[in-house]
């Protein structure tokens, strides 16, 4: 990445060129108790009212928690709209580019192919770690965006930290790290490598970790820059009132997170084992997630014979380097069990 790195250089013509929706609330700051700007039913409070579009005190919250400051921050309706605005605000059509680096979330191919981008993929190595020099080798003057999982999905494995860097320093275009597993993967991450790497876009989540998938919301992490037009293109109102409000009551249950995530390790440790014992187990491998991928002899027949059996896992055999593996989660103690027991009679 050069020094002389320019954000703005990256987005589209359309984007610089937009301005931006301004909704009421926008125009207002401060204190008040009678709103008469937005057109809004004055009965039914508080569901009545727009929730506010920059979401400043979840944010205040969040950048508490991750360290970050507010204006490093976009909220999004899960992950997959910060990943969706991204190639909204950088690619053009028809003529930018992005790279993955397969196998991986599914969701970044398939926003490219939304938005009439070309996808260029690189295999990750046989063992699943990444390769630096053949992702640099297919990024070129129209490449906009390269995507790195990490703890990846469907592998499980944490991308070695030093090949990422590589990718980072080594080129003109904003690297995405989808940290969506990380805390359950003992590397810290790229977050704290923010205020430095202009380049630089972080993915988190409170799916995961804090439990909390049912309400969307996504953590996007990145140059206040990009942030800017991030904020400029999205919908004015992306999160609602009801998601900010589960939010805010989630975010304060940081030890109950914490046993969360110690438990889930431990049993994922556990089952692990218990799974290695099994004759049609060829491979359970190490995982820095909340999930195992394990390759077995007959995929489609375990899967089926589990569903079967009312218990739904992935098969991921389709997928490249994880032929013959399924994607299990990391369930309660006792639906681990109930798994095991399952499998112990196929």
């Amino acid at each position: 990445m050069s020094s002389s790195f320019n954000i703005s250089a990256l987005v589209r013509q359309t984007i610089l060129e937009m301005e931006p929706y301004s909704s009421a609330r926008d125009e207002f700051s401060g204190s008040a108790s009678i709103f008469m700007d937005a057109n809004e039913n004055p009965f039914n409070h508080p569901l009545n009212r727009y929730p506010d579009p920059a979401q400043l005190q979840l944010k205040k919250r969040i950048a508490a928690i991750k360290g970050q400051p507010v204006e490093n921050i976009f909220l999004g309706n899960g992950s997959d709209e910060g990943i969706d605005m991204l190639f909204r605000v950088l690619c053009e059509p028809g003529s930018d580019n992005v790279v993955t680096v397969e196998p991986t979330y599914g969701m970044y191919g398939v926003c490219a192919q939304i938005n009439g981008v070309e996808r260029r993929t690189v295999l990750l190595n046989s063992d699943f770690s990444l390769d630096p020099d053949a992702v640099l080798d297919v990024v070129d003057e129209r490449t906009k965006l390269i995507f790195l999982c990490s703890p990846n999905n469907p592998t499980s494995n944490s991308l070695e930290k030093e090949a990422m860097l590589k990718i980072i320093n080594g080129v003109n275009c904003m690297v995405v790290v989808d940290e969506a597993y990380i805390e359950f993967s003992t590397g810290p991450g790229l977050l704290s490598q923010l205020q430095e790497k202009k380049n630089l876009v972080v993915l988190q989540t409170l799916s995961k970790a804090w439990g909390l998938a049912g309400i969307r919301l996504g953590m996007l992490f990145a140059h206040p820059d990009l942030v800017g037009y991030l904020s400029g293109a999205k919908y004015p109102y992306n999160i609602n009132t009801l998601t900010m409000e589960a939010a805010m009551k989630g975010l304060e249950g940081t030890e109950q997170r914490r046993a969360w995530i110690k438990e889930i390790i431990e049993e994922r440790s556990r089952l692990a084992g218990e799974l290695e014992s099994l004759t049609f187990v060829k491979v359970v491998y190490p995982s820095d997630a909340n999930f195992l991928l394990v390759q077995v002899d007959d995929p489609a027949a375990v899967y089926h014979y589990l569903m079967n059996k009312g218990i739904i896992i992935r098969d991921r055999s389709s997928v490249p380097l994880c032929e013959g593996s399924l994607r299990i989660t990391i369930g309660t103690k006792e639906e681990n069990r109930m798994l095991m027991d399952a499998l112990k009679t196929l």
